[in-house]
């Protein structure tokens, strides 16, 4: 024992030096000139959940849970390197907030090039086809939780391979132009791994397949006074198994009517949006509308959203399914949401919401964040208590 705190004390020195080196290279001018244009950032974004819904497992249990809703830490920052040109960079990394832990650069990662000519972006990130959410979208909850409006929308519980259209892409190359006159567009393309087979045979397996398959995406907008508006299509090319290509279109805007009685500002926004999907037996086709309303009183926010994926049509036979969108009658879906959110500070944000997906006998949508597995025709619905702080 004695021993034991003899080595202790020994290392103990040793530790508080290492600490004070570290202190003493950050505080250094050297370092401060480093990092003089890097800036850290994140939130935390926590709530109480109880959501009930018949699930795929035959219950319909009422469920509480604490959910960490796209909390983040990251690290941005840029410098000049002449010419009217700027380097950028941004390394952004998921927290769990909820249960602990982190995954470094899952989120949006990625260095690039600034000038008068636009943007450019390498890396890891969300696409033109996402950028219009906040849009129509849940904004003020972050356009996350289970009060997220990419529920239908998108079909954005589903991954990428799965057939979903709200998906961060890596692999990806991406052009902003500069913003003139209130308008703005990008265009982003995300290839895939080119390594090689993992059998080393190249025969011609799903991983060899995906050596030519991508991602397009391209968005144009415009925000302008109290109009904001924006259009965006998605291609993805080869990235399910069973079709060799998918496509989305979305259409939308808002416009802010500006104070219409003491201390209240409104805005009213809508989507029109069109899937497609190329499936064995034909393609599998859906359209969806979405319309929105906010009012702005004091430092709070009301909004409430309704939204509904159209029966699954085209020329696939019926019960052809891709993700929660199904080929036949009975297939449509609808999601209604009623949200406040109310600023204590600057930094500090607390809101509450009820959120309700009503799907048809043979559909079964669910909540784009914080899944929760349904049987087709179940009503998932759900409350949430929230606080999101900003640092």
């Amino acid at each position: 024992m004695r021993r034991s705190l003899r080595k202790r004390e020994r290392a103990l020195p040793d530790r508080l030096a290492i600490l004070l080196l570290i202190v003493g290279v950050a505080a250094s001018p050297l370092a401060r000139a480093q990092f003089a244009n890097a800036t850290l950032y994140g939130n935390l974004n926590l709530d109480v959940e109880v959501v009930n819904g018949a699930r795929t497992d035959g219950g319909n249990p009422s469920v509480v849970r604490v959910s960490s809703n796209s909390s983040r830490f990251g690290l941005r920052g840029h410098e000049y390197v002449g010419h009217g040109q700027v380097a950028i960079f941004q390394l952004e990394s998921s927290v769990l907030g909820d249960t602990g832990g982190s995954t470094l650069a899952s989120r949006e990662t990625w260095v690039g090039l600034q000038g008068d000519w636009g943007t450019v972006k390498l890396g890891n990130f969300l696409t033109p086809y996402d950028d219009i959410h906040t849009i129509f979208g849940n904004s003020p909850t972050l356009t996350t939780s289970i009060l997220s409006t990419a529920a239908l929308w998108a079909q954005g519980a589903l991954s990428k391979a799965e057939g979903g259209f709200d998906a961060r892409l890596g692999n990806s190359i991406r052009y902003e132009t500069p913003p003139l006159e209130g308008f703005s567009a990008a265009l982003q393309f995300a290839t895939r791994d080119t390594s090689g087979d993992p059998n080393g045979d190249d025969n011609g397996d799903r991983l060899s397949e995906l050596r030519h398959a991508n991602v397009m995406s391209a968005g144009a907008f415009y925000s302008g006074g109290p109009v904001d508006l924006g259009i965006a299509y998605e291609h993805n090319f080869r990235i399910r198994p069973t079709g060799p290509g998918d496509d989305a279109l979305s259409i939308t805007g808002g416009y802010d009517f500006g104070t219409v009685a003491s201390n209240v500002g409104l805005r009213v926004a809508g989507v029109y949006e069109r899937l497609k999907y190329d499936t064995p037996t034909g393609s599998l086709e859906r359209d969806f509308f979405g319309l929105s309303t906010t009012l702005a009183v004091g430092d709070g926010t009301f909004y409430a959203f309704w939204g509904k994926a159209a029966d699954g049509k085209g020329s696939a036979v019926d019960g052809t399914a891709i993700g929660a969108l199904v080929k036949g009658p009975d297939t449509s879906s609808v999601q209604w949401e009623l949200s406040y959110s109310y600023n204590l500070s600057l930094r500090t944000m607390l809101y509450a919401g009820w959120v309700k997906i009503d799907n048809q006998a043979n559909a079964a949508y669910t909540f784009n964040i914080n899944p929760y597995p349904v049987a087709p025709g179940a009503r998932p619905s759900g409350i949430v208590f929230g606080i999101a702080h900003f640092f």
